[in-house]
């Protein structure tokens, strides 16, 4: 019987250019949606976020956190426009934004000087001390989030989103076997405390509970040079999104501009032994039709770690590790519990 999975992390890209936008490609921004909680985070908000938005199958009613890495204007110029709408919409219950110092500032001033008035509450998080002092940022019953200092020409970050590992299947049949009475205790014992049965017995949830099941992690990178704090944050995640602004034959001006190459994205995805890396952020100057191209950038990082591939404006993947050989869970504990 195979398993009965968490929904998948669904990440879509909502901007994949560098600096400026293409025909094809917008620029910074991801979306992170988690079915399950009905809840949408953004990762950067370049102009024009709020199209994107509406030429996809997003619902941004549903968004609750935006996290920026950085505040140049292909990564923020986007966000007084999507606030602004989420007030006229009047559906936004509120939100959280999470970043560089000077984001509060911009965004005060912006809606300040433009008469906006935003009609939810608005708030907003400084990381630069967590990323420093390696601290959790956020942290609730299902997800954890870290950030790190990158290196950039401003102050940047990278962020982590981890979905916390869920305890291992409860094996019903041996709880019947023990004569456990079904209800209210097998949600205890599936959560592996210990419960007091009415006849004395003491039974460890634990020993009815097979071994945890993983989480899955996304990591997202962007703007930087090759960076050591980024491959210890990336460390074995399952999805690695890096910047990859330059080719390796630009690895120069790459590093003058303090901005990854492919080879650089693919070294750290290497060195922090991630399942998967996909590229984004791209110089326009590797438009279709040019001397170089994405797909040559693909085969640069592909040389060095295989399991890499380009992003493009909508692609949307799904993280989730669980192997799907693992027994399902029974209804009949949820049931039981209900």
């Amino acid at each position: 019987m195979r398993a009965r999975a968490r929904s998948p992390v669904q990440v879509t890209f909502l901007g994949t250019s560098s600096g400026v936008p293409t025909r094809s490609r917008n620029v910074s921004a991801v979306a992170l949606r988690l079915p399950q909680r009905a809840e949408l985070w953004l990762f950067d908000c370049g102009e024009a976020t709020q199209h994107q938005f509406l030429r996809s199958d997003l619902r941004v009613s549903q968004l609750r956190r935006i996290f920026v890495t950085h505040m140049h204007g292909d990564h923020v110029l986007g966000l007084p426009g999507l606030l602004a709408s989420l007030g006229m919409a009047g559906s936004c219950t509120g939100l959280d934004l999470y970043g560089p110092d000077a984001l509060r500032d911009y965004l005060e001033g912006v809606l300040r000087t433009t008469s906006t008035r935003i009609g939810y509450p608005l708030r907003t998080h400084r990381v630069r001390e967590a990323a420093q002092r390696g601290a959790l940022l956020l942290d609730d019953d299902d997800i954890t989030v870290r950030c790190a200092p990158l290196t950039h020409r401003v102050p940047a970050f990278a962020y982590r989103v981890d979905r916390k590992p869920r305890p291992g299947r409860f094996a019903v049949e041996k709880a019947r076997e023990l004569g456990i009475p079904p209800g209210p205790i097998y949600a205890e014992l599936k959560a592996g405390r210990s419960v007091t049965l009415a006849d004395g017995r003491v039974i460890r949830g634990e020993a009815l509970c097979g071994p945890p099941r993983p989480g899955c992690s996304v990591v997202y990178c962007t703007d930087t040079v090759f960076s050591e704090a980024a491959v210890e944050l990336a460390r074995g995640a399952d999805l690695l999104i890096h910047e990859s602004t330059f080719a390796h034959g630009e690895a120069e001006m790459a590093i003058a501009r303090q901005h990854s190459t492919s080879t650089m994205a693919a070294q750290t995805a290497l060195a922090a032994g991630v399942k998967q890396l996909v590229l984004t952020h791209l110089s326009p100057r590797y438009m279709p039709g040019n001397p170089m191209t994405p797909d040559d950038l693909l085969a640069e990082a592909r040389a060095i770690f295989p399991a890499t591939q380009i992003a493009r404006d909508f692609l949307c993947l799904e993280v989730q590790p669980l192997d799907g050989d693992e027994p399902a869970d029974d209804p009949a504990v949820d049931a039981a519990a209900a």
